[in-house]
Parts: structure tokens; sequence; C-alpha cells
């Protein structure tokens, strides 16, 4: 057995999230705290541990109290298994996979889809090219078919289009589901949809037995109408899956799929000002907070990175930052796949405006601050330091990458 300690990221998220019917048991026992008079008070039943006799056992040196709260911090919480063997009919997901990895509106959509699957309905995930996602059993995916090959990366509709014909035909699903975004699951679900003839449901965020609620009227108003067998549903359509983990099985197609003649070039990404992606849209925000001393270095790692700049209350009132820069709750509420936020302690308003984006990464000086236990990487420094080590990597990675392609 290795005696190395590992992170269990969900663990820690249940014991951040109050709501969680696991919460409580998340929570490490209090040895210790402080009075109203300022004295410090010891709870002198939570010391010890129980030992494999069942006797209660004490460790005076105290190198059992430290190592407790770590083995509670790595708890690993086994969710109960739900299994489909013999499925009486699918639900077929489309994620949009962004980066190769299941985004939250990707979750609320399988969130959506376990609700339709019940428990004898299956959930399969249709996912394009290779996939970096390890999280698929938690997500709620029961199957998981692949369509690999080079014919479907970057924007490759009419090729998606009759692969999905082509799963359409063998598993015959119940319904589609595939999310009405912008990230391509918009443009893809109805082009399958003229390709199928059927008439889908756009902006679906209900569904009630056989109706669904879709917006229209530019958002102002709710259109209900029968629930079809496709359906684009918006974001925050559904919770997603959080009290179950699936098989994911591995299912692949029985005929082998012709490649198209495509009509559509791509000429590859267009490389963007990220100064110029607005605050709520921006998949990568760099932001600085009361921390960041050398706001020079701060902007020279931001553009090093790729990423663009956010800051918290405090530094855009000290004029730092422009006001349309400010993130949280009285700013703009961001949702982006990585916030990276230096010497921000996180005030209830920026947690909450930061509280839909995927991964944050925390760069401070104080270990037991409200951002540092809300990051799902911290580090611990000056920032200044950490920034110009960023730096540095960044560009001995690019000049590596450049050797190799030359």
């Amino acid at each position: 057995m290795s005696d190395i300690i590992r992170r269990d990221p969900r663990a820690e998220w249940i014991a951040r999230n109050r709501l969680h019917p696991l919460h409580a048991a998340m929570q490490p026992v209090q040895h210790s705290w402080m009075g109203p008079s300022g004295v410090i008070r010891k709870n002198v039943h939570g010391v010890g541990f129980i030992g494999p006799n069942g006797i209660k056992r004490i460790d005076r040196s105290g190198a059992q109290q430290g190592g407790a709260a770590k083995r509670t911090a790595a708890v690993e919480v086994q969710l109960p298994l739900h299994q489909v063997p013999a499925p009486a009919f699918y639900i077929n997901v489309v994620p949009d996979m962004v980066g190769g990895r299941l985004s939250s509106h990707d979750r609320d959509l399988l969130g959506l889809a376990r609700q339709l699957a019940g428990s004898d309905g299956a959930v399969l995930a249709v996912v394009f090219g290779e996939h970096k996602e390890s999280a698929f059993a938690t997500a709620g995916v029961d199957r998981l078919l692949v369509l690999e090959g080079h014919e479907f990366d970057g924007y490759s509709p009419e090729q998606r289009v009759q692969g999905l014909r082509a799963v359409d035909n063998q598993f015959n699903p119940r319904h589609w589901l595939l999310p009405d975004s912008r990230s391509g699951g918009g443009e893809l679900g109805r082009r399958f949809a003229a390709s199928l003839k059927e008439r889908p449901a756009t902006r679906v965020w209900q569904i009630k037995g056989d109706e669904c609620i879709g917006r229209a009227g530019a958002g102002q108003e709710d259109l209900a109408r029968p629930l079809p067998r496709l359906i684009l549903a918006a974001a925050e359509c559904a919770e997603p899956v959080s009290e179950t983990r699936h098989e994911v099985l591995p299912v692949e197609l029985s005929t082998a799929l012709a490649r198209s003649l495509p009509r559509i070039e791509d000429l590859g990404a267009v490389a963007v000002d990220p100064a110029a992606i607005p605050m709520a849209e921006a998949e990568f925000i760099f932001s600085g907070g009361n921390g960041v001393k050398d706001w020079a270095l701060f902007h020279q790692t931001a553009a090093a990175l790729g990423a663009t700049e956010g800051a918290s209350r405090v530094a855009v009132d000290d004029g730092f930052m422009a006001r349309d820069r400010q993130v949280g709750a009285s700013g703009t509420w961001v949702t982006a796949r990585v916030y990276v936020a230096v010497g921000i302690s996180g005030a209830i308003q920026h947690l909450q405006g930061i509280g839909a984006c995927d991964k944050v990464v925390a760069i401070n000086l104080d270990p037991g601050c409200d951002m540092i236990k809300r990051a799902d990487l911290s580090v611990i420094g000056e920032s200044a330091a950490i920034l110009q080590a960023l730096i540095a990597a960044v560009e001995a990675y690019r000049n590596g990458a450049k050797r190799d392609a030359a």
C-alpha cells in the first residue's frame, strides 16, 4: 500500500456543499476551538482513534490528530452503482465536449436524460473523436459510444450528422438530447433534425410528463409543446447527476461509417484578442485581487497565458482594472472552464460570481482564506514569484513545441 495521500476532488466538493446529504459526514472532527473569553477549549472525547480490537487509543504525540485531518479529506465517497443490464430503450445524448471534457451544460443535459430514462432505460452518450473525460460514471452515462476518426476533427457537421444517422438506425432511441449552445450542439442538432425530417424542441428548460417548455420571444416567454423525439436543451435544464455512479459500458456501431465528401473546409481556429472576449463568454479567466502588488507582471502573465483578464471588486475600486472586468455578484457572473484567482481572498459575492466555473485555481499567501477552500488547485506563496515562474514555464513549453515542430 502506498503512503501517499491522494486528493479526492469529489469528497472535497461534498465537504464544501452544505446542501449535499453527505456533507455532515465529510466534516472533520473539531478537537479545539476558541471560547468567547479567548481561552482555547479542547474536546477530550474527540481525540484519539479506534484500534483494531475496538478500544479507543490516544496518541499523545499529536501526530495522529494531524494525520486524521488528512485522512478525512482523502475519504473516498462510494456512490451506489446504477446498472441497466438489458435496457428497454435508450436516451441518446450528444455532449459538446469542449476541450475534450464535459461542460456544466453537458452535465445538466445528462441529468435531464437520466430523468427521461428512469429505471428501465439507459443513457447513451455519443462522443466524437478523442476525449479527456474520466468522470462519465458520475455524470450519469450508462453506455458510451465513441466515434473515432480524423473525419470528425474540427468543424465537420456533415460527417457528424452522418454518424448520428447511423447511431439512430442501430439503437432507435426514444429521445435525442443535444445542448442548445453556441459550442456546436445547437447547429448540429438543427442539422440532424433536418436530416431526419423531424421538428425539434429548442431552448428547452423544463420537461413535465409528455410536455416540454422552451424559451421563446427573445427569452421573454415560455412555449409549451408535446415532447418530441429530438430535444435541444438550454443550460440548467435539470440538476446534474450527483447521487449515483453508472457503468459506462462501451458500445460500437455494427456497421462501418462511409466517409462523405465534405462541402465545408475547416481552415482552423482564428486568433482572437482575449481582451475583446466578454467576461460572461470567456473560457479562461485570469483574475487579480488585493494581493496583486505588481500589476504590470499580472498583465504580462495574462498575455503569456492567452487569458481574459478579470478582477475583484477591491481591485476595481482601487482603479487597477476597469469596471467591466469585475467578477462577482455585484459585477459579472462568469462560467469559465478555468478561473485563476491571484491574490483574491474570496468574498461571498465573488464566490457567487464564479460558482459555475468548472476549475478554479487559487494563488494566495493565506492558506485558510475562502478562495483556497473553494479552489480545485491551490498554490500558497508570493504572487510575484509564482507569476514569474509561470511565465518561464509557458515560454519553455512553447519553445520546446517549436523545436519539436522544426
